[in-house]
């Protein structure tokens, strides 16, 4: 075998040295004929002298070296292009029309419509949090890159090193008059209607660099220095009276808001990551949680920049400048720690080598999201501190079940870390911005991702009950038609605003146009195990949580947060805590649960209406509504819509906790049911003093909602109602199970009883006084659910005397009385 492979070798070699001679001798081929002639002469003729063929043997002897030598030199040559390639600092210019060319070839089919998802979704999460004042609503309707891709290099590339990181820099260019971005906005008052905003045309012009980090498992990449934007922008007619006229700020909105995301996330030196995973899992990551630990810190701030004012270090210390500025020297520092909306600070360290030892829990509600860390000096007498600088970790999930972690090292150089699985700890020590301003040390721990599927990464601790994807079936069905099962149990470490020491918190919730609100906790631990029953939307709907301090005048919010409530497991309680944002400290226990509705309370709650029932609707009260009028009180009233259908009520004067106790009608037709309060005015326009949506089509039938509704758009103000899905069929069917339905909830609510009372004996034993505290406000609430049991009892009871008393008449009033029968009886005789 192996001389077989050497005869193929040299056969080959053989051929490759014949093709060069060829080649360069281009008289060669003459030479064989000759040859071929001179050996028959030789042979048949008469014999030549035998230098000859020695002369061939050394003739062919040097073409073989020379050859040889050829080979070698090639092959050195292109040994020392690679190694120019990997050591150079700055290679030569190549041209790539190829990639352009290729590009255009499969942008409309292949690429165009997957960025153009990815790109809207970011754009819609932008819309909701970057809009300006004159606009109420924006929402986004159509998103289309066009037709024309962007070009790379029209004037080359190259390769440079700085560091011994390799960076690739290639011009952009993307002018395209085929984008079609089309964005429906609701105008706030004074304008109102709402106008449609096109975006029509594309300039982005500057010079990209892409970075391979982790052993080319993922790319950076960054424009360098800012590109240039434009944005053509053409505005439509609206629905109602707006003119086609161009909104003033729109276009200047859109461009400022499109230029400071790139500066914020993709121009040097800050860049964004694209994973180059190995495999693909297929999993769409919606929230992770992170442990984020701020270790310590080396400072080394000029004398010039310490005890500085706040305003105006800010802005020199990132433009990298630090003139005018002079102190007696940083005492103590804190860092406040940055993700989204939350944030959370660390206690006062002084030195100029500060440790805090500080760990918090993070909550993102993305795939992707930035840490900042902001360094203030501590001032303890004055309520603004000041600002120092700033630095910041990029975190990522990747396709392939890991997580990228990435941030600015020294002289903008790069620092990246992957981790495989949850659990596992990141130290990055990182530069603060600016002229040598020091680093700070911190470690990074992730906890889990979550799947829009429900399912959640392996190895969490943090999350009770939760089921794993590896043993949950794919969720397929649509997510409507189920409830959610939802507790607010508890809180801690809440923003204290009462100065007696007391947060008297309560947490306003909202999901979807739902609104719910638990009741007052006076105490610095508040407990509340309010329960609440949702309609679970899809689309990515968040939960929207609110946390109030009760005050006499105004409450004041002490904090807020996003919970998301995709894909969850029927069967499975999740037991979380959820960080509060815009403040510095708070958490709140959440415990969340879906639960399939029964196909017979599906099909006789839908959203179409029942056919043939009616909506009964009492509006009973409200409470703390807003003074509309300059007396400090208000003439409230609600109107009531239904569909097309209206109604209102009566008018309470001079008054902020009204009382209306009427009782409006509407047949279910499953139309949306709005309640809108009215200060009316005999001579003005009434004015809104709030509204709110009663949502009541997953309702049981005739069965009846007793809530508070808090109204929206005003600050404060609550409705009181009861609303009712009534059936006559099902109201005129006697139910032969009804004495066992009764006996079964009985049974449910001593069973409730006996389990809380067990606990309460055990942890009497235990000296648990936080477990007990939360055990003796289950057991109130069951004792209000059998408070309630008990009414619906009594009122069944005396509806049941009052039929038997009916009925008993119409036996007596049917019945011949006897001196009818005696009369009747001598007539015949």
């Amino acid at each position: 075998m192996g001389g077989k492979r050497n005869r193929e070798f040299l056969a080959k070699e053989a051929t490759e040295f014949l093709n060069h001679v060829m080649v360069e001798r281009s008289l060669f081929p003459l030479m064989i004929p000759m040859v071929f002639v001179a050996w028959i002469i030789e042979r048949w003729f008469f014999p030549f002298s035998n230098w000859v063929l020695l002369a061939v043997s050394v003739w062919a002897t040097i073409q073989y070296c020379r050859y040889q030598r050829k080979v070698l030199i090639d092959d050195l040559n292109k040994r020392w292009k690679q190694v120019l390639l990997y050591t150079s600092p700055i290679t030569p210019l190549e041209q790539c029309e190829w990639l352009n060319k290729l590009l255009m070839e499969i942008w409309s089919n292949s690429i165009n419509p997957k960025l153009a998802n990815k790109f809207s979704s970011i754009v819609e999460k932008r819309l909701k949090h970057r809009k300006p004042r004159f606009i109420e609503k924006i929402e986004l309707q159509e998103f289309s890159l066009g037709s024309t891709p962007p070009s790379f290099g029209l004037h080359g590339t190259r390769w440079s090193t700085s560091s011994d990181q390799q960076i690739l820099h290639m011009g952009f260019e993307w002018d395209s008059n085929s984008v079609n971005i089309m964005l429906l906005a609701k105008l706030a008052k004074p304008l109102s209607g709402t106008a449609r905003i096109v975006i029509n045309s594309i300039h982005l012009k500057g010079d990209l660099r892409i970075m391979p980090i982790l052993d080319g498992q993922a790319l950076l990449y960054s424009f360098e220095p800012n590109p240039e934007v434009r944005i053509g922008v053409v505005f439509g007619k609206g629905t109602q009276t707006l003119p086609a006229t161009e909104l003033p700020g729109v276009n200047s909105w859109l461009v400022k808001l499109f230029t400071d995301t790139l500066v914020k996330t993709m121009v040097e030196p800050r860049r964004r990551c694209y994973s180059l995973p190995p495999v693909v899992l297929n999993k769409k990551a919606v929230g992770g949680i992170f442990s984020v630990t701020v270790v310590s810190a080396t400072t080394q701030l000029p004398d010039k920049l310490k005890g500085c004012n706040s305003g105006g270090l800010e802005s020199s210390v990132r433009n990298g400048t630090s003139e005018g500025y002079s102190g007696n020297g940083v005492g103590q520092t804190f860092v406040e720690v940055e993700l989204e909306e939350l944030m959370r600070r660390t206690n006062a360290s002084s030195g100029p080598d500060p440790k805090w030892d500080s760990t918090f829990n993070m909550v993102l509600h993305d795939d992707a999201g930035i840490i900042k860390f902001n360094l203030y000096e501590w001032s303890p007498n004055n309520l603004k501190h000041n600002y120092i600088t700033c630095c910041e970790v990029k975190v990522r999930y990747v396709a392939d079940d890991s997580t990228t972690f990435w941030a600015i090292g020294p002289r903008s150089s790069v620092l990246a870390k992957r981790i495989a699985f949850d659990g596992q700890e990141v130290d990055m020590v990182i530069p603060f911005e600016g002229p040598n301003l020091g680093e700070l040390t911190v470690r990074l721990v992730l906890k889990e991702w979550q799947f829009a599927d429900g399912s959640v990464s392996s190895n969490n601790t943090s999350v009770v009950g939760s089921q794993r994807s590896m043993n949950r079936p794919s969720d397929d069905h649509p997510r409507t038609g189920r409830k959610i099962k939802l507790t607010v149990v508890e809180g801690r470490d809440l923003v204290v605003k009462d100065k007696a020491g007391k947060s008297n918190a309560y947490v306003k919730l909202q999901y979807g146009k739902g609104l719910y609100r638990t009741k007052t906790a006076n105490v610095l631990k508040p407990v509340w195990s309010d329960k609440f029953e949702l309609d679970e939307i899809g689309g990515g709907e968040y939960l929207k949580i609110k946390c109030y301090s009760e005050d006499t005048f105004t409450d004041d919010n002490i904090g807020s947060a996003r919970v998301n409530l995709e894909g969850l497991v029927e069967g499975s309680v999740r037991d979380i805590w959820v960080p509060l944002e815009k403040v510095s400290a708070g958490e709140l226990r959440l415990q969340v649960e879906a639960v399939k509705v029964d196909n017979s309370e599906l099909s006789g709650s839908s959203h179409g209406g029942s056919g043939n029932g009616w909506i009964e609707l009492v509006i009973i009260e409200a409470r703390d509504l807003i003074a509309a009028d300059l007396r400090g009180t208000s003439d409230p009233y609600v109107r009531v819509h239904y569909g097309n259908l209206k109604k209102r009520t009566k008018v309470t004067y001079k008054t902020l906790t009204p009382q209306w106790n009427q009782t409006l009608e509407f047949p279910d037709d499953g139309s949306q049911l709005e309640l809108h309060v009215k200060d009316y005015n005999a001579l003005l326009p009434t004015s809104s003093i709030g509204d709110c949506v009663v949502e009541y089509q997953w309702l049981p039938p005739n069965e009846t909602a007793d809530k508070w509704i808090p109204l929206q758009g005003v600050k404060k103000g609550e409705i009181h109602i009861k609303v009712t899905r009534k059936i006559p069929e099902l109201q005129k069917r006697p139910s032969t199970d009804s004495n066992s339905l009764h006996l079964t909830k009985a049974n449910q609510i001593s069973d409730q009883m006996r389990q809380v009372l067990r606990r309460l004996r055990r942890l009497v034993d235990d000296a648990d006084v936080e477990a007990l505290s939360l055990a003796v406000s289950e057991m109130e609430s069951i004792q209000e659910v059998e408070e309630d049991y008990m009414v619906q009892l009594e009122s069944e009871q005396s509806l049941l005397i009052n039929k038997i008393g009916e009925l008993g008449q119409e036996m007596y009033k049917c019945s011949p009385s006897p001196s009818r029968k005696n009369s009747g009886s001598k007539n015949s005789n």
